[in-house]
């Protein structure tokens, strides 16, 4: 499917936000606002709009041509203030998939988790980020973004040669707060030594902003463990843990052993209850 119409969503979204009723007679003022908005930009159906204070999160998708196949599709994310006409691309790609509302920052609301491809009917990467309204601009805004991407999560199209075995999932601190954890393994077989890559990707919990950590040494051995041993509470919100990789990662849970070794004072000589003296 190139677009999953409504999110996967288990958790609540944040009591401001409500998502658009394209058929509800209230909601077609918006509706309008948003198309004539857009009327300047290139789309060729809005999918969706979820509505926060003042500012709108619209997701469109645009067909080439009448005869392309809607698995072609292109989806664009949209900021569009609900107070001026002030339109801004947020991510473009394919395949859009919103997801779960994550947890990122205490007493902050949740925030719309989404993965995405950046290409049809080729070796695709994927990439999470999540979208949030910026309360102090009055606008929504996507997480981790460099440039037109956020955070790469899976990529279909290792160097050649290489042996490339990947894990990523979303997890939680004991206060619930969320973040995401990536491992890349690079195996170059005997040309040399195998490589790991393994990042961090969460809020600051003092200043708020957005951060991104390459963990070295025992930071980096600690996530491993982590993500290898993630839950599976949505199949979208973390992927490899079913790896060879994963399984020799994971420290087995040794079970106590009977002790089998006689006493120290044990010196043959005891007899049963009854027996001979």
């Amino acid at each position: 499917m190139l677009f999953a119409v409504a999110p996967v969503s288990a958790q609540q979204s944040p009591d401001s936000f409500r998502w658009i009723d394209f058929h509800s007679a209230k909601d077609q003022s918006v509706v309008a606002w948003v198309t004539r908005s857009l009327e300047p930009e290139k789309w060729t159906a809005i999918r969706e709009i979820g509505v926060e204070y003042d500012a709108a999160l619209v997701v469109t998708t645009l067909r080439a041509t009448p005869q392309s196949q809607p698995s072609a599709d292109t989806f664009t994310v949209w900021n569009l203030s609900l107070t001026s006409h002030v339109v801004a691309p947020l991510l473009q790609g394919v395949n859009l998939r919103l997801l779960d509302w994550m947890l990122l920052a205490d007493g902050s609301p949740r925030e719309l988790g989404a993965l995405y491809d950046n290409c049809n009917e080729c070796a695709a990467s994927t990439f999470l980020t999540a979208f949030h309204y910026d309360l102090p601009h009055h606008m929504w805004t996507g997480r981790w973004m460099r440039g037109a991407q956020s955070v790469p999560i899976w990529n279909t199209n290792p160097s050649q040669g290489v042996d490339l075995t990947q894990v990523y999932a979303v997890l939680a601190e004991p206060n619930g707060r969320q973040l995401v954890g990536t491992w890349n393994h690079f195996d170059y077989g005997e040309e040399k030594r195998p490589e790991d890559i393994v990042y961090r990707y969460d809020l600051d919990p003092f200043s708020g902003l957005e951060r991104t950590q390459m963990l070295m040494g025992k930071e980096a051995e600690a996530m491993k463990q982590r993500l290898c041993g993630a839950p599976s509470v949505a199949p979208e919100l973390a992927r490899g843990q079913d790896s060879s990789l994963c399984q020799q990662t994971l420290k087995p849970n040794l079970a106590r052993r009977p002790v089998t070794t006689p006493p120290a004072n044990n010196h043959g000589r005891s007899a049963p209850p009854g027996g001979r003296r």
